[in-house]
């Protein structure tokens, strides 16, 4: 475990990538200044709308509780600082019970292959191992389990396969009760939610989006991505190649508009000419590691995609569920 010396602690955050953005906070990578080989991240509060600011510090206490519990067990977050303006630790592997690890996002996987959990913002600290402690893991382990189904599902044993089919007696309850008031407070209030929805939105308003914008000269091509939109449904976003700027881009775009327009000096391409829809998807979907992964073996291609990672207009956590 990497021991925080007073200088770690005080040291100025110096911001690289903003991973997501939401109504209760910023995640944002980077590194201290002073510090080399220690890679940080920054849950960033000071942005959050005055009415989300109570939740939002609520879920912060919760993290912050979460993190000090699991210090010292080996692959655990380590926490460098926690103050109003936000709170800083380093990405590895999480401890207590998270309840959150049903999202893909929350996983991550280590430079030398172990798996990784991140967000504490759910997550529970208990005193005790008793019944409730008891329940929780299990509904952790079982969500660990609907990762396993999703991505090797061939790996699942038959007491797994039995495990998923069998939720918990209070996660049965939530679904049923608070789940509902959950949702009625993200979607409905925050406009904030999952992002469910399967609409095909490329092939519906793709092609009077690319007459009227390919009829212009100074723009050259463009690519249409889709995106789980932070309230509900599925998201349009539009890459243009072009000089012209933001506003003068959306002035020329035509009804029903993307959600999201994003002029580009130049789309990432395949040795045939067309656009590289495996980069430009991730990018429109705010799904950096596997972008990574992606570029890791092809400097061209990280190259020619960092400025439009760098101004990217998704800066959710939403997934699309097909």
């Amino acid at each position: 475990m990497t021991r925080i010396t007073p200088d770690m602690a005080q040291a100025n955050f110096l911001p690289d990538t903003v991973h997501k953005r939401d109504i209760f906070s910023e995640t944002i990578s980077g590194e201290l200044e002073g510090v080399p080989d220690f890679p940080v991240v920054l849950r960033k509060l000071d942005g959050v709308p005055a009415y989300a600011r109570p939740i939002a510090w609520a879920l912060a206490r919760k993290e912050i509780r979460a993190l000090k519990a699991v210090q010292g067990i080996e692959g655990c977050p380590v926490l460098v600082r926690a103050d109003r303006t936000g709170l800083l630790r380093e990405m590895r592997r999480a401890g207590v019970t998270h309840n959150d690890i049903a999202k893909p996002q929350n996983w991550l996987r280590t430079p030398e292959g172990r798996a990784a959990v991140i967000d504490f913002q759910l997550a529970s600290v208990h005193r005790r191992h008793g019944q409730l402690f008891r329940v929780m893991a299990r509904e952790d382990l079982r969500h660990l389990l609907k990762q396993k189904r999703a991505y090797a599902p061939d790996l699942l044993t038959p007491s797994e396969h039995r495990m998923l089919a069998q939720k918990a007696l209070p996660a049965r309850i939530w679904m049923a009760t608070g789940k509902r008031a959950y949702n009625f407070i993200t979607r409905r209030l925050m406009n904030w939610s999952d992002g469910e929805g399967t609409e095909d939105r490329i092939e519906r308003d793709g092609p009077t989006l690319r007459r009227a914008l390919l009829a212009h000269d100074q723009i050259r091509d463009l690519a249409l991505a889709t995106y789980a939109l932070p309230a509900h449904g599925v998201g349009l976003y539009a890459f243009v190649e072009t000089d012209l700027d933001a506003a003068a881009l959306a002035a020329l775009t035509p009804e029903p508009r993307p959600e999201l327009i994003q002029p580009v000096a130049a789309l990432p391409r395949h040795a045939d000419g067309s656009p590289r829809m495996d980069a430009l998807s991730l990018i429109a979907a705010n799904r950096l590691d596997e972008l990574a992964e992606l570029t890791a073996t092809d400097p061209a291609l990280a190259e020619t995609i960092a400025p439009i990672v760098a101004h990217r207009l998704n800066l959710t956590d939403r997934v699309l569920r097909r």
